[in-house]
């Protein structure tokens, strides 16, 4: 059986910025309370957590990198909401924020989690912020958690290695 990494669900001495889209803010908030309760039971302390807020989903990664650049910050957690319209608009603000806050965790080499609803309508995003199907901030912050340990586990399993 091979080696399997553990991690815990702790979030006590580490450093959150949520990145949070105005627009559609009625559902953005409450994605952010949700990640903000998860943090918070997961043993972060409030004075741990900064919430920047960007104009739109678009303008997610470029706040994003800039969060996850800096040596204070654990990890980085993205909140936005693309509901879509009659345009093209949305695929191209959808994919510019997914594929922008990949690179913005690859190239800082630090969690940053995607809690942006990509929804057809806007019932459907109010389903994925706190209704029916759940929150999907709440997924976002614990994806934050757990990566900071699992990267950190990966970086302590390579240099035992070495």
């Amino acid at each position: 059986m091979p080696k399997e990494l553990t991690i815990t669900r702790n979030a006590a001495g580490l450093h959150f910025v949520i990145i949070c889209a105005k627009f559609n803010d009625t559902v953005t908030r409450a994605l952010l309370e949700g990640a903000i309760s998860t943090l918070k039971e997961c043993g972060a302390k409030e004075d741990a957590m900064e919430v920047a807020w960007v104009p739109g989903s678009f303008e997610l990664p470029s706040a994003a990198y800039k969060a996850a650049m800096r040596s204070d910050v654990s990890a980085v957690i993205c909140l936005g909401a693309v509901i879509r319209g009659e345009t093209p608009h949305f695929e191209y603000v959808s994919q510019a924020a997914a594929l922008g806050i990949m690179q913005a965790g690859q190239a800082s080499g630090k969690p940053v989690t995607f809690g942006v609803l990509t929804t057809d309508n806007a019932e459907q995003a109010f389903e994925r912020a706190g209704g029916r199907i759940g929150n999907k901030g709440i997924d976002a912050a614990w994806a934050a958690v757990d990566m900071v340990h699992i990267l950190n586990a990966l970086s302590a399993s390579r240099r035992e290695r070495d």
